[in-house]
Parts: C-alpha cells; sequence; structure tokens
C-alpha cells in the first residue's frame, strides 16, 4: 500500500516538473502564430490580396492545395480521426503552397510582393522551423489513411481557380480552428464550423 503511494506520489511530482516545460513549448508556438495571425488581419488580406488584383483575377491551384474548414469538418467525422497534429501539418502545407502559388505568378516590383507576401513566407518558414522543432518528426507513427490519402494526391488532382484572397481567407479561418488554444479571448469550436462567417464576423 505504502510503496503503491509512492509509485503515484513519484508519477505526480515527475508529471508537476514536466508541466512548466509543456507550458512553456505551448507559450513559444502561440507567440509564433499570433504573429501569423496579426499578419493575416482582414484589412491586410484585402488591400494586398484583392484590391492590388484585376477584378475576378484567379490563379489555378490542385484541390488539396485548398484547406477549408469543411475539410476539417469531413476528417474529425471519419471512423479513424487524424490528430490535431494531423491537421496543423496539412495547414501548414497548404498555406505555405498557396502563398507560393501567387507568388510565382507576381513580377518582382509588384506590391504585394515587395510589402506583403515576401514577409509572410518568411513568417511561416520561421513558425515551420519552430513547429518542427518543438514536434520532432517520428518516422515510426503513421497518420490515418485519410490524411495519407491527401498526402499521396498532392498536386496530381485536378486545378481549381481561386482568387489570391481567398486562399490566405481559408489559411486564417482554419488557423483559428486548429490553434485556437492560442486564442484565449476566442477560444471556442465556434471557428471549427464551416459555416462560422454567418453567425459572428471575425477579423
Amino acid at each position: 500500500m505504502v510503496q503503491s503511494e509512492c509509485r503515484l506520489l513519484r508519477r505526480l511530482l515527475g508529471f508537476i516538473c514536466l508541466l512548466p516545460m509543456c507550458m512553456s513549448t505551448s507559450s513559444e508556438l502561440c507567440v509564433s502564430v499570433r504573429t501569423l495571425k496579426d499578419s493575416l488581419n482582414s484589412s491586410l488580406r484585402r488591400r494586398f490580396m484583392k484590391m492590388n488584383f484585376p477584378i475576378n483575377y484567379t490563379i489555378q491551384v490542385h484541390y488539396e492545395e485548398v484547406f477549408r474548414l469543411r475539410n476539417i469538418s469531413k476528417l474529425n467525422n471519419e471512423e479513424d480521426p487524424p490528430a490535431l497534429r494531423d491537421l496543423q501539418e496539412l495547414w501548414l502545407y497548404a498555406s505555405q503552397k498557396g502563398i507560393s502559388k501567387v507568388l510565382r505568378v507576381l513580377p518582382e516590383r509588384h506590391p504585394t510582393r515587395l510589402k506583403y507576401l515576401s514577409n509572410l513566407e518568411i513568417l511561416f518558414r520561421n513558425f515551420e522551423a519552430l513547429y518542427n522543432q518543438l514536434h520532432p518528426k517520428d518516422e515510426q507513427r503513421e497518420p490515418p489513411e485519410s490524411i495519407q490519402n491527401i498526402w499521396d494526391n498532392m498536386g496530381v488532382h485536378g486545378l481549381r481557380s481561386v482568387t489570391p484572397k481567398s486562399i490566405l481567407d481559408n489559411c486564417y479561418r482554419t488557423m483559428l480552428c486548429l490553434f485556437k488554444d492560442c486564442f484565449t479571448e476566442e477560444s471556442s469550436d465556434y471557428y471549427c464550423i464551416p459555416n462560422w462567417r454567418k453567425g459572428k464576423k471575425t477579423t
């Protein structure tokens, strides 16, 4: 009985010692994701991704390269739902891929490239480096089949036409959902609902 209580106490003390490290890791990641949120605010998206382009201008992207709230909802309703990390990694890849697609069509001196997207691309690279540092790759870890199918089909399926602004709009909305714990004033499952804009407008 005494030995059992001692083991339980040691485990509890070990958890308490690890707790500050976990909190520090989460805090560091949240600082980075909040920086991304500030750079993805609605006024910047509208100014650089809509007003600086011709009316109804679109670019071609593969289906898997646009990650939306309904994609998250569909994946979470699978029989074997993915881990949050799987979804975050998909979001990170799709976001960076979308930015690179827009940069590819912009002239070198285009104001959106010089004053916005190039800096946003750097922020995403820094975030990716931090994310991978805090979440080291586990070669033995296998994602659910639904996630693996998406990775296998990246850049394979047909193309769709999207506006430059919609790429960052989807990036912003899915970020609020997948990293909602970093936004304490907004933390709610509400942001993971595909039609969230009908009930509440966010920046």
